[in-house]
C-alpha cells in the first residue's frame, strides 16, 4: 500500500471515528429531548380528555390539527373494540424511546361520539433523522475535501519521491552521472541537492579508485622491471664474476699468491651480494618490524634516510607509546617512509621534523618540512593516495597540505584501542 493511500485511509477512519462519536452524542441527546416531549404531550393528552369531558366543542378540529407530538380522533362506536395492529418501529425511534408508547385515551363524550387521543413522536423522530444526515452529509463533505486536499499536497512529494526512486535505481546500475532536478518545495530542493552531492562524491571516488587502480598496476610494473634490473644488474654480475673466479681458482691453485687476491675479491663479492639481497629485502618488507618495535624501527629509517639525503631530521617519539600490532606498525612504517620519500623528491627541503605521540586513545603522526610545499594545481600521485587508503584503513584520517610560508606538513590521526586483559 503507497502512502497516499495509507494516509487516506487514516483520515477515513479517524472521520468515521469522529462521526460515530457525534451520532452517538446526537442520539444520546435526542433520546432525552423525545423523552421530554413525551411527557409533555402526554400531559396535553390529559388537558384534552378534561376539556373533551367538561364542553366537547372546544375540540374544534382547526385547533387540535397542528398540534405536535399529539394526535386527535373522533371513532365510530364499533372501532373502539376492534383489536389494535402492533406497529413496527423503525431502529431510530428504538434507539430513542426503547420502552411502548402510551396507551391512547379513549373518550366517550355525552353526545355518543367517541374521541381517541394519543402519542405522536413521529415529528421528533424525523428532526433526529434529519440531523442525523445532515450530520453525515457534513462529515461526508469534509471528508471529500479533505481527502483532495491531501493528494494537492502530497501529490509534488509523491513525484518527488518517484524521482528520486528512479535515480536511486540508475545509481545502483552504476550511472553515478544521474543528477535530480531542483524543485520549489525546500524540502526537496534540500533532498536533491543532498543526492546530486552523495552521487558526485560517489563519482569522484569511483574515479579516485579507477585512478588509483591504472596506478597501483603501473607501479607493480615499475617494481617488478626494477626487480627484475636489480636481479640481473647487480646480483646476477656478481654471482656470475664469483663464478668466473671460482672456475679461475681451479686453474692457478698452484700459485699462492694469485689465489690469495682471487679469495679476496670472492669474499667482496659475496659481501655486495649479501647488501643487495638486504637491500632489496628491505624494500620489499621492512624485516625489522619482526624484531623491533615501532619507536626503534622509525628511528633506524630516518637515521638511514638522514644518512642517504643529507638533510637535517628531528624526531621525536612519544616514551608512552605503547606496544602496537604488527599490522599497525606496518601501516605508520610505511606512512612515514612514504612521506620521506615524497620530502626528498619534491619538497627540495632543508630541514624536516618527525613527531609520534599518543594522545589518549588517538595515535597522531605529524611530518613537516620547509620545502617548497606543493605545486598548485597538481594533482596527488600514487604516493599520497596510498597514504590516504592507508590511513583509512587504520580507521583514521590523513591532512596533507601546504604549510603557511613555505614546506609541506602531512598529519595522520589514528585510533588506538588499548588490548583488553
Amino acid at each position: 500500500m503507497s502512502a497516499l493511500w495509507r494516509i487516506s485511509l487514516l483520515v477515513s477512519l479517524f472521520f468515521g471515528l469522529v462521526a460515530a462519536v457525534c451520532m452517538a452524542v446526537l442520539l444520546r441527546q435526542a433520546s432525552h429531548d423525545v423523552e421530554r416531549e413525551l411527557n409533555a404531550a402526554a400531559a396535553i393528552l390529559r388537558y384534552l380528555k378534561e376539556v373533551a369531558e367538561r364542553d366537547p366543542s372546544d375540540l374544534q378540529p382547526d385547533l387540535t390539527r397542528h398540534l405536535r407530538h399529539v394526535q386527535v380522533h373522533w371513532l365510530d362506536s364499533d372501532v373502539i373494540h376492534a383489536p389494535r395492529l402492533a406497529e413496527r418501529r423503525s431502529w431510530l425511534e428504538a434507539a430513542l424511546y426503547p420502552n411502548a408508547l402510551p396507551e391512547p385515551l379513549i373518550v366517550r363524550l355525552p353526545d355518543g361520539r367517541v374521541l381517541r387521543l394519543s402519542v405522536d413522536p413521529r415529528d421528533e423522530i424525523e428532526e433526529v433523522r434529519d440531523s442525523l444526515r445532515q450530520l453525515l452529509v457534513l462529515f461526508g463533505i469534509a471528508l471529500g475535501l479533505s481527502l483532495l486536499a491531501i493528494r494537492w499536497a502530497v501529490r509534488p512529494a509523491s513525484e518527488v519521491l518517484r524521482q528520486l526512486l528512479a535515480a536511486f535505481g540508475r545509481v545502483s546500475h552504476g550511472q553515478l552521472d544521474t543528477r535530480l532536478q531542483l524543485h520549489s518545495m525546500l524540502e526537496a530542493r534540500q533532498l536533491a541537492g543532498h543526492f546530486n552531492h552523495m552521487v558526485s562524491s560517489l563519482e569522484h571516488a569511483r574515479r579516485d579508485n579507477d585512478e588509483l587502480t591504472r596506478s597501483l598496476l603501473a607501479l607493480q610494473e615499475r617494481e617488478r622491471t626494477q626487480l627484475a634490473q636489480a636481479l640481473h644488474d647487480d646480483l646476477g654480475q656478481y654471482l656470475a664474476g664469483i663464478r668466473a673466479q671460482a672456475c679461475l681458482l681451479q686453474a692457478i691453485n698452484d700459485q699462492p699468491q694469485l689465489v690469495s687476491s682471487t679469495a679476496r675479491c670472492l669474499d667482496e663479492h659475496c659481501e655486495q651480494l649479501q647488501n643487495g639481497f638486504r637491500r632489496l629485502t628491505r624494500e620489499l618488507y621492512p624485516v625489522m618490524l619482526d624484531h623491533l618495535e615501532l619507536p626503534e624501527a622509525i628511528c633506524l629509517l630516518t637515521e638511514q634516510w638522514q644518512s642517504a639525503q643529507g638533510v637535517e631530521l628531528h624526531l621525536r617519539v612519544d616514551r608512552r607509546l605503547p606496544s602496537l600490532p604488527l599490522t599497525v606498525k606496518e601501516h605508520l612504517y610505511r606512512l612515514l617512509q612514504e612521506s620521506l620519500t615524497n620530502v626528498a623528491k619534491h619538497a627540495s627541503a632543508s630541514f624536516v621534523c618527525v613527531r609520534l605521540r599518543l594522545s589518549g586513545q588517538r595515535l597522531r603522526l605529524l611530518v613537516r618540512d620547509n620545502g617548497v610545499g606543493n605545486h598548485e594545481g597538481r594533482q596527488p600521485g600514487i604516493g599520497l593516495r596510498s597514504m590516504q587508503e592507508r590511513a583509512r584503513a587504520l580507521g583514521g584520517f590523513l591532512i596533507a597540505a601546504h604549510c603557511r610560508g613555505n614546506g609541506w606538513i602531512v598529519y595522520l590521526d589514528v585510533p588506538y584501542k588499548e588490548p583488553s586483559v
